[in-house]
């Protein structure tokens, strides 16, 4: 097929079709979508382009700014050390940072921050958007604020610092870096593409970014105080996200929600252990009792900084058919990334699959692309 690279069963060939066809007509630059079931890489497409005037092609080992995909690798490193009985959901967060349990924060458990219901969806103003790059700053003046809503009531999506959170749960205990845990502990030893931020010598590899249409979150009609206003105050950091996105600093941050790099091969790589029982590559990462922990739900309505109807469990989100056609009903995990990013878990198919690209459509939840090539994919597993 001109133009569309890589390899895929006969039963993906629509799949690969509706990439050449986007592409083609321009809604599509550049994009990578792999599907794993048992175990064994069934598609891995990409085609198109890595940079905005399309003079370098996307290459097999492309990768690129995935932003909130990013909070799937961050939650799957919590339930390693869950697995390992280093880290108890359900223990207060304060029992691994003391200094987090103040102002009125001493409730507020583990399960908490991995399901975006902790009621510290952001920063608190004043802080410097740049700060989010210094990770001591960042976390003090997180673990220093208030609440913003009854922790665990209510989902309030954890935008850009949910990786600070978790992340430094996860220093506390091991002593390093989230993106080194990441690293060390999962991307090395299942052989995935993937990274929180972007190693120096990855910079001719990453792909460009367009960045998505306006999109009005009609924040300036919300009161002040409202989670969703607080969340986005001091986000982006520096300006427009997509510039920022682009720079050395934010690349060589270490930010759990937002500036992991990789592509679809990558992240289906990664996270494909919670779909075949916690075991991939010969790697046992996870126990089918932690994985069952997923699918506890912490939170079903509307979430209060994304304002879509949302179901979370511990880690991930869980499927809501009606506001998220792209993901499959059934036992499944997923998220998704600004722009239309997605990776989904399905323990029911035993099947992980995920779509980046660099053209960014509007929203976290899917775009109209990521809703056709889910759709494919799902009747190609049927």
């Amino acid at each position: 097929m001109d133009g569309v690279h890589g390899h895929w069963d006969a039963r993906f060939e629509p799949v690969a079709a509706a990439v050449a066809e986007e592409v083609s007509r321009g809604t599509e630059l550049g994009a990578s979508i792999a599907v794993d079931v048992d175990g064994e890489l069934v598609a891995d497409i990409w085609a198109g382009f890595a940079d905005r005037a399309k003079t370098l092609p996307w290459q097999e080992d492309t990768i690129v700014n995935f932003w909130s995909c990013t909070k799937p690798l961050t939650a799957l490193a919590a339930l390693v050390l869950i697995d390992r009985g280093a880290l108890d959901p359900f223990a207060p967060v304060a029992a691994y940072w003391p200094e987090f349990g103040v102002n009125g924060k001493a409730g507020v458990e583990v399960r908490h921050l991995l399901s975006h219901t902790s009621g510290v969806s952001g920063w608190e103003v004043p802080f410097d958007g740049q700060d989010i790059f210094d990770w001591e700053k960042s976390t003090t003046h997180l673990a220093r604020q208030p609440t913003w809503w009854e922790p665990g009531t209510a989902s309030g999506y954890h935008a850009l610092n949910y990786g600070h959170l978790v992340g430094e749960v996860i220093r506390r205990i091991t002593g390093r870096a989230l993106k080194d845990f990441l690293r060390d502990e999962i991307a090395a030893p299942l052989g995935a593409d993937v990274q929180i931020g972007a190693r120096p010598e990855d910079a001719p590899r990453i792909a460009e970014l367009i960045a998505p249409p306006p999109r009005d979150l009609g924040l300036d009609r919300l009161p002040r105080d409202h989670p969703a206003v607080r969340t986005f105050a001091a986000f982006p950091p520096g300006g427009d996200s997509v510039a920022v996105a682009e720079t050395q600093p934010w690349r060589a941050a270490d930010i759990g929600g937002a500036n992991g790099h990789g592509n679809a091969r990558g992240l289906v790589q990664a996270l494909s252990p919670i779909s075949l029982g916690g075991k991939a590559n010969g790697v046992q990462l996870l126990s089918p009792q932690t994985i069952e922990l997923i699918f506890a739900e912490q939170a079903d309505g509307v979430d209060q900084v994304l304002f879509e109807p949302l179901r979370f469990g511990i880690g991930f989100g869980l499927p809501t058919p009606a506001s998220v056609p792209a993901v499959p009903d059934g036992r499944v995990c997923w998220w998704g990334g600004w722009g239309g990013s997605l990776v989904v878990m399905d323990t029911d198919r035993r099947a992980t699959f995920a779509y980046v690209m660099n053209k960014m459509g509007p929203g976290t939840t899917g775009s109209e692309r990521t809703n056709r090539y889910a759709t494919l994919i799902d009747a190609a597993l049927t």
